[in-house]
Formats: C-alpha cells, sequence, structure tokens
C-alpha cells in the first residue's frame, strides 16, 4: 500500500512526534502541577485581569448620579434570595419591602452604585472577606445577587424610560461586577511582563497546527494519494 517510503517514513514521525507533544501538553509537568491547557488558562485569565480594572473610571462616573433616585419592583426566584438581595441594598442606604419574592427598592442611585462598586473593588483584590462580613454570607454569592439585582433594575428603569440611568448600571454590571466575580482569587499581570510567553505561544500555536497537517499530507504521499488539477474539458 505504501508507494512512497520516503514520505510515508516522514508522515509517520511528524505524527508520532505530533502526538508525543500533545501527552506533553496534557500531562502535569507544568508549575504548579498542572498540565499545558491549565496553565496557559491560569496565565491568560492574569494577563486579561491585569488589562480590565475599570472601576476606578467607572467610579468617577458614578458621582453624576449621585443625587438621582430610583423607585423600582424587581423580582426573584425566592424568598430566601430576596432576604439575600435585601441587605445588599438596606447597606446602601435604599429604603426596602419585601414581600415574597418581590422587591422594592427606593433610594440614590448613585450611592446604591457605591456599595456596588465597593463590593465589586474588593472581590477584584482578592479581598472578599471584607464583602462577606458587611452581609454575613458568602462574597461570590452577594456579587452574584448584585450582578442579578441590577440586571433586574436596568430593565425597569428602561421601562421608566430612564435610559441614562439603565445605560450606566449596565456600564457597572459589565466592567466592576463581572470582573469582580470572574477574577475573584486570581492574581493580575501585566502582558508586558509576559511577552516572551506570549509570543512563544502565538508561535507555537502556528506551529503545532501545520505540524498536523503536514504530517497527514505526508501519510497520503506515501501512500500515492496526491491532490492534482482537474483537466480541461474541451469542448468538442
Amino acid at each position: 500500500m505504501v508507494e512512497h517510503k520516503k514520505e510515508f517514513t516522514i508522515g509517520i514521525i511528524l505524527a508520532i512526534s505530533f502526538f508525543t507533544v500533545l501527552f506533553i501538553i496534557y500531562s502535569p509537568v507544568f508549575p504548579g502541577k498542572k498540565n499545558g491547557l491549565e496553565y496557559a488558562d491560569m496565565l491568560f485569565n492574569r494577563i486579561a485581569k491585569g488589562s480590565t480594572y475599570y472601576i476606578p473610571d467607572i467610579m468617577k462616573k458614578n458621582e453624576k448620579f449621585v443625587g438621582k433616585g430610583i423607585d423600582v419592583s424587581i423580582t426573584v426566584k425566592g424568598a430566601e434570595e430576596a432576604e439575600k438581595v435585601s441587605r445588599l441594598y438596606l447597606k446602601a442606604g435604599a429604603d426596602v419591602t419585601v414581600e415574597g419574592n418581590k422587591i422594592k427598592i427606593a433610594g440614590d442611585l448613585g450611592t446604591i452604585l457605591k456599595s456596588a462598586l465597593a463590593d465589586s473593588d474588593a472581590m477584584f483584590k482578592n479581598k472578599g472577606n471584607e464583602v462577606s462580613e458587611r452581609y454575613g454570607y458568602d462574597e461570590k454569592e452577594a456579587t452574584y445577587y448584585w450582578w442579578l439585582s441590577l440586571k433586574a433594575i436596568d430593565k425597569a428603569l428602561k421601562k421608566q424610560k430612564k435610559f441614562a440611568e439603565a445605560s450606566f448600571i449596565s456600564d457597572v454590571v459589565k466592567k466592576a461586577v463581572e470582573p469582580g466575580y470572574n477574577f475573584y482569587g486570581i492574581e493580575g499581570e501585566s502582558a508586558r511582563e509576559h511577552a516572551g510567553i506570549l509570543t512563544f505561544s502565538l508561535v507555537f500555536y502556528v506551529i503545532y497546527t501545520l505540524w498536523w497537517g503536514y504530517a497527514i499530507y505526508f501519510l497520503f504521499e506515501g501512500f500515492g494519494l496526491r491532490m492534482v488539477k482537474a483537466k480541461e474539458k474541451k469542448e468538442v
């Protein structure tokens, strides 16, 4: 079946070396006894965190919303969830009324968001104990409830045609609450500090992709399978 032994041998060598490297990538031989994918994921998360700290800028923009009142009602899944959400807004100085799974919130939007931003900043800086002590339950759970309730308030304000307030709440969620939650427990690092490994990762990805492609190519060549240009049909 093998028509071209040289090409077939090259293909076999490339295929075996490809899977050898793949085995190493999936082995826990990288720092922290992680495999290659886990290590790369950790590294890129740290770099991503180092370039997504927008909270100070959002805090400055929030100043113009201090003194702007809101009066909204939101609905959550159950009474326990409603009670935990209510703690966030009571601590933020809002007037809160809970009836079952419905929460009525009235207060100063800027002051409320100051609390949400302070909690998000603490989470982003891995100071979750400050958040859990403030509300008496898990810090990630509290941050999740900020996300959940602010998304609901965003919708409620849009129905009231308070689009500027709703748009800013959306920014707070995307640029403060979500990064605080997603990057909690991760140490942020600068991409500049890891320029070498980032360059290596990109180059390796390109080479490794071509590696497998050439392995298949030479194996097919060895079996005598080649792609040739089809002959042009001549009209009679």
